[in-house]
C-alpha cells in the first residue's frame, strides 16, 4: 500500500511540475587542461599549448603561435547564438606582442569570425591605440587592416573600463545574430557592439591567438541559446 502510494504522489508531482522544458539552455564546459595534451581540440602545426598551474592566481591554459589568426577548433562544439565566456591574461607592452580571443562561426582555418583583445592596447596613452583594445573580424573578406580602413572604429573600440593589460581580465561575448556585443570585467555597459559581417548562421567555435607572445586562458564555458 505504501508502494502504490508513493507511486501516486510521484505521478501527482509530475502533473503539478509539468514536462521538462524543451530546448532548456544547456552550459559547456571545455576541458582546457586536456586540450593542452591535445584532446578535445585540433591544434594548428603553428600553435604552440600548454598548461600552468599558476598562472598569476590561476590555473590556465597558455596559448601561442608563430602565425596571424591562429583557431585551435574545439571539438563537436556547434553555436548559432549563445554566450561565450572566459578569463583571459596578456601583457601590457611592449606592443604588437599579445593578441587573444575566440573564434565562432567557424567553417575551417581561413572562414570564420572572431572577437579578440589587444592587452597592449587597454591602457595605453594614446588615444588611437586606446581605441583598438577590443576587434571584430570576419575572415577572409574583413580582416582587422581592411575594417580599420574603410569603417574606421566601427570594429574595434576601447575597453570598457580599461583593464590593467597585465592582470586578469573577464570577458562575455553574446552572439545574438546579427548582433555581437562583448562586455568585459561584468561591465553593464559594452565594449563593442557590432552587425555581423558574416552570412554564416552556425558553425563551430574556437581559441583564438595572434602571432608573439601569447597569453593565457582560464575558465571558458559556452551556452548555446535556445
Amino acid at each position: 500500500m505504501a508502494r502504490e502510494f508513493g507511486a501516486v504522489l510521484m505521478v501527482l508531482s509530475l502533473l503539478v511540475a509539468g514536462p521538462p522544458a524543451k530546448g532548456q539552455e544547456k552550459t559547456i564546459v571545455p576541458d582546457l587542461k586536456a586540450l593542452a595534451d591535445g584532446k578535445g581540440g585540433t591544434i594548428p602545426a603553428d600553435a604552440t599549448l600548454n598548461w600552468v598551474d599558476d598562472a598569476k592566481g590561476k590555473p590556465a591554459l597558455r596559448i601561442r603561435s608563430k602565425s596571424d589568426d591562429t583557431v585551435i577548433l574545439l571539438d563537436r562544439i556547434q553555436l548559432t547564438n549563445g554566450v561565450i565566456e572566459f578569463d583571459a591574461l596578456g601583457q601590457s607592452g611592449p606592443p604588437q606582442s599579445n593578441f587573444l580571443g575566440f573564434a565562432f562561426r567557424f567553417v575551417d582555418a581561413k572562414t570564420h569570425d572572431a572577437v579578440y583583445f589587444r592587452p597592449f592596447n587597454f591602457r595605453a596613452e594614446e588615444a588611437e591605440r586606446k581605441a583598438h583594445a577590443v576587434q571584430y573580424v570576419s575572415h577572409p573578406k574583413y580582416r582587422w587592416d581592411v575594417l580599420r580602413n574603410d569603417k574606421p572604429l566601427q570594429f574595434e573600440k576601447p575597453s570598457v573600463p580599461g583593464p590593467d593589460g597585465d592582470a586578469w581580465f573577464h570577458v562575455r561575448i553574446v552572439v545574438e545574430k546579427p548582433q555581437v556585443s562583448v562586455y568585459v570585467n561584468n561591465a553593464k555597459e559594452a565594449s563593442l557592439v557590432v552587425e555581423e559581417l558574416s552570412d554564416q548562421k552556425g558553425g563551430g567555435v574556437g581559441l583564438w591567438v595572434g602571432p608573439g607572445q601569447g597569453g593565457y586562458l582560464a575558465n571558458l564555458k559556452i551556452t548555446p541559446a535556445n
